[in-house]
This record gives C-alpha cells, sequence and structure tokens, in this order.
C-alpha cells in the first residue's frame, strides 16, 4: 500500500513535452500515493526560484487535451489510482493532499529550495499546511526532446460555450471519463448539465447488476468536477431516456460526444429541431484505448471491462461469526436457473473443495423412508405419489408453483432438513482434512442457509441468455421459462448479499479463469499474515 492518501503533483514543464513523459511520472507517483492524485500544471513556473506570479491554468487549447488525454490514460494502467487534473486552481481540494511532489527533471540543483516552492504553492493555492512532506519524482523519461513536438500550435485554442451538456453512465469514473468531462469543463464558460443513465438505459450494459448506485455515481461525479473546475455549475441529473433535458434546454450550446456517441448527438438535435430550438454543436472526444484489455473486453477504456475485472474479486467484507468454525472454510454457491452454478461448481471441485450439493441432498429427503417424506405426504396428499411410493416432485412442485402459502408449508418441511445433512457433509470434509468446502444450493439465501458459510459466492446470467438455457435443457417454452426464472430471486439481489460474483456468459475458459481468479484471491487472504495464526 503506497504510504501517503492523497497527493498534489505540480508540473512545469511546457505542455508539449508532457505527454511523452505522462507513463513514467504517473508510474512514479503511483507508487507513493494511494488514494486521488491531485495535478496542479503551471508551464513555466520555477518552483525553486523567486516567488512569481499567482497560478494561472494553461490555455485551453489541443496541447492540453494531448497532456490530459495522455495523464488519463497512464493513470488507466494504474488501477485504482484516482487522477485528477486540476483546470482553475485555488481551492481547498475534496481530499486535502498529505504529499506534495514534482518531477526531478523539472527542478535542477538542489532539492531543498524546489521543495520550499511546492510547500508554498499549496499553502497559497490550495489551503494546505505549509510543513506537507515535499518529494521530488525521477522518472523514465524514454528519451527523445524534452521541449515535445514542435509542431504543435501552442496558440491554438478551443471553442467556449456558455452552457454545456454531457451523458453517460458514468460508473466507477475511469480515464476516459475524466478525459471526456475536463474536456466539458475546458468548453464551458457558466454550467455543464451532466445527464447520468439510470433505469432502463442500464438493463442492456453488461453486467448491470455491477454498476454502482445513481446516487453514489452522481456524487463522485459532483466530486471530481468541483475538485477540477470549481468555477462551473453543475447540474447533475438522471436519465431515464436517451435524450433528457438535452432536447428541452433551451440554454444549451453545445454537446460533447465521442465517435461512438455522435450518432446520438445527431438524434438530439432532430429532437431539439422538432421542439423548436436552436442545434447544439457536437464537439467529439477521442476514445482512449485500454492496453489492457482482455479476451472478453471491448478495445476502449470502458465501464463494462472494469465490471468483468470485478469478477471473482471480493466485492465486500466476508461475514464475522465467531460460531462459525473457522475450518473447512464455507464458500455458499448460489444462482439462479441457468446460470452455470453447476459448472463454476464443477471447477471449484477440481481446484480441491470439497462439494456439497444441496440438490443431491434435496432428492435424500424426498425419498420413501427420508427425513421428510412422511410429513411431505401427509401436508399435500396422496396424489403426489408415484405408483412405486416415491414423490413426483414435478406434481408437487405444480401443488406450490405460485402458491405462496403452499411453498412455504413445503419450504419449512424441506429446508431444515436439507440444512441438518449439508452440516452433516460440512463435518466430513473436515474429517477427511478438507480446508475448503462449497456448498452447492439454488436457495441457499432465500433458505437463510449463510450462518452455515462464511462468504457467499454468486452465478449471474443476463435473464435472456438464462431464458435461452432453460428452453434448451429442460425443454419448457419460452413462456414457462421466463415465468420460473421471475419466480426467483433476481440477480440484483443476490449481488447485494454476495461476497464475490462470477458470470457464466463468455466462453467456458473465461469461467475457468473467473474462478481460478476467485480461488488464487481467496487463497490470499486465508493467508496467514506474519506473527498471527493461520485462518484454515
Amino acid at each position: 500500500m503506497p504510504p501517503f492518501p492523497s497527493g498534489l503533483l505540480v508540473l512545469t514543464a511546457p505542455l508539449p513535452a508532457l505527454p511523452r513523459r505522462a507513463a513514467g511520472l504517473v508510474a512514479a507517483a503511483a507508487g507513493l500515493v494511494a488514494g486521488p492524485l491531485y495535478v496542479h500544471l503551471q508551464p513555466g513556473l520555477r518552483l525553486g526560484g523567486p516567488t512569481g506570479p499567482g497560478p494561472a491554468a494553461p490555455p485551453a487549447g489541443p496541447a492540453l487535451l494531448r497532456t490530459l488525454a495522455a495523464l488519463y490514460e497512464a493513470a488507466a494502467a494504474r488501477q485504482g489510482l484516482d487522477l485528477r487534473v486540476l483546470l482553475d486552481p485555488g481551492r481547498r481540494l475534496a481530499r486535502p493532499p498529505r504529499v506534495l511532489l514534482a518531477a526531478a527533471a523539472e527542478a535542477p540543483g538542489p532539492p531543498e529550495p524546489v521543495q520550499l516552492g511546492l510547500q508554498r504553492l499549496a499553502a497559497a493555492v490550495y489551503g494546505c499546511p505549509p510543513s506537507l512532506p515535499a518529494l521530488l519524482l525521477g522518472e523514465d523519461t524514454g528519451g527523445g526532446d524534452p521541449q515535445g513536438d514542435p509542431e504543435q500550435d501552442p496558440g491554438a485554442t478551443l471553442p467556449e460555450f456558455l452552457d454545456v451538456a454531457v451523458g453517460g453512465t458514468f460508473d466507477r469514473l475511469h480515464g476516459a471519463h475524466r478525459l471526456l468531462l475536463s474536456a466539458c469543463c475546458l468548453l464551458a464558460r457558466r454550467r455543464l448539465l451532466a445527464g447520468v443513465a439510470d433505469g432502463d438505459l442500464l438493463r442492456h450494459k453488461v453486467l448491470p447488476e455491477l454498476i454502482e448506485p445513481y446516487e453514489l455515481r452522481a456524487a463522485k461525479l459532483r466530486e471530481f468536477l468541483e475538485d477540477v473546475k470549481p468555477s462551473l455549475s453543475y447540474d447533475i441529473v438522471p436519465l431515464a431516456d436517451p435524450f433528457g433535458p438535452s432536447v428541452t434546454d433551451p440554454h444549451l450550446q453545445c454537446l460533447v460526444v465521442s465517435e461512438e456517441t455522435r450518432r446520438g448527438g445527431e438524434a438530439v438535435n432532430r429532437k431539439r429541431l422538432e421542439n423548436g430550438l436552436p442545434e447544439l454543436a457536437l464537439h467529439e472526444i477521442q476514445l482512449l484505448k485500454d492496453p489492457d484489455h482482455r479476451q472478453n473486453e471491448e478495445e476502449k477504456i470502458s465501464s463494462s471491462s472494469l465490471r468483468q475485472r470485478l469478477l471473482g474479486t471480493l466485492l465486500q467484507p466476508p461475514r464475522r461469526d465467531p460460531a462459525l468454525p473457522s475450518r473447512p472454510y464455507v464458500i455458499g454457491l448460489t444462482g439462479g436457473t441457468g446460470s452455470g452454478k453447476t459448472s463454476i461448481a464443477k471447477l471449484l471441485g477440481h481446484l480441491g473443495a470439497f462439494v456439497i450439493d444441496a440438490d443431491k441432498l434435496g432428492h435424500a429427503v424426498y425419498v420413501p423412508g427420508g427425513p421428510a417424506y412422511e410429513r411431505v405426504v401427509a401436508a399435500f396428499g396422496a396424489e403426489i405419489l408415484n405408483e412405486d411410493g416415491t414423490i413426483n416432485r414435478k406434481v408437487l412442485g405444480a401443488k406450490v408453483f405460485g402458491n405462496q402459502e403452499r411453498l412455504k408449508s413445503l419450504t419449512d418441511i424441506v429446508w431444515p432438513e436439507i440444512a441438518r445433512m449439508a452440516r452433516e457433509q460440512i463435518r466430513e470434509a473436515d474429517a477427511q482434512g478438507k480446508a475448503m468446502c462449497v456448498l452447492d444450493a439454488a436457495v441457499l439465501l432465500e433458505a437463510g442457509w449463510e450462518d452455515m458459510v462464511h462468504e457467499v459466492w454468486t452465478a449471474i446470467i443476463p435473464e435472456e441468455e438464462a431464458v435461452r438455457r432453460v428452453v434448451a435443457r429442460d425443454g419448457l417454452s419460452e413462456e414457462a421459462a421466463r415465468r420460473r426464472l421471475q419466480s426467483q430471486m433476481t440477480n440484483r439481489q443476490r449481488v447485494e448479499r454476495a461476497q464475490v460474483v462470477l458470470c457464466t456468459l463468455w466462453e467456458p475458459d473465461i469461467t475457468r479463469q473467473q474462478v481460478q481468479k476467485a480461488w488464487d484471491l481467496l487463497q490470499q487472504r486465508l493467508r496467514p499474515e506474519p506473527g498471527h495464526e493461520p485462518h484454515l
């Protein structure tokens, strides 16, 4: 973990020189700062010289946009780095810096005057304590001309508009979001209207269950914008349709788009003309490439790729129950019909886990002489029996489907017996010396069996894919398959109560990689810290 929770990096080189150096500078700073890394750009400032003029933001032109793109692209390669390039210096920051940084290459000579200059600037401009630690960064410059690209026109500027609009999901603000929003801030002189997709607009996103709630996305968006350019007014609104207020607000002059959203911008203008409003200028921002994109991910930096990378990771802390034995460590694996839960359980078994199949235990409680047989027949009548006296589970299922009272009567009989048998299996796993146990149970959460497990892992799949799988596997009609799925807990409900989420939407090898990742991360967090007893 880097030693400082936040930091301020002051860069004084000419803007054309920075894109080439961005990766080295960001890498050096990322090793020191865990939280927000603010960047103050002031070309020509001599930190080690006499106190000069106050802070001045660089001109809003193509050279600044190229610098922003390089810095945010470099930050995207540093997982979790929260980079914020300040476009309007002169206000206290949301997360005050705890360390001050500058590039050693920009400050030749003894370090002490430069460190003092850093402290003075941070105190005067951002209200930082004058005694903050100040460090000079070494960097891998990669060679080349330190003055940058001579063909860039330093006098070129961006157009200006009073009121600018932008829209997006803005889930887990990443480098491409930050570049887009920074461009909006450079174009706007008075107000930025930011529409944040919500509701039905999220339904067809990749892994919508992992999208942060609107309130959290809006709060993070506002904090970023007010840090980056506090002089603007910000209207942040939920979008329930693709247009929102962009087609009715008469004060808007510009809509910022990317290459893939330009057609949406053109649709906005058609709607505005229908509403008797002037067209908006469409200002297009280039997409940032993701150098680390994987087999099933987009080539651009995107929220959907970031959500896919969350699969198999720990999304919330495991529950702590002193009454739960630490060995074996029990994973409760759940998921809806067609989610691929069974294939995940098999993969975990191959990795060494002792797998308990709750569905098989369920079959066992229904057999003649089984622990639930007599009470189920007494409750639901002899008509649920086959000729050989066994319970016909399809007939029984038809009796309880859609009838909550009958269903509860059945589960009150069956679920406690399955839980008792599962506990016996967990004890058997311990007797066999197994360190890891998986309870594979579709109704894990509905039955309240979380008290038997240390972590809940859930498998999810989009409803349309689940319908397709159920129709192919069980021979049901599409309508019957959809009814079955809609009678179950939703993906979002499962995700809210899970520590780890997995998805079998892609090729089997992608599922295998997810499971291996989840397994490896589990081993890491169960590994004893030096001087502590092992968890297992």
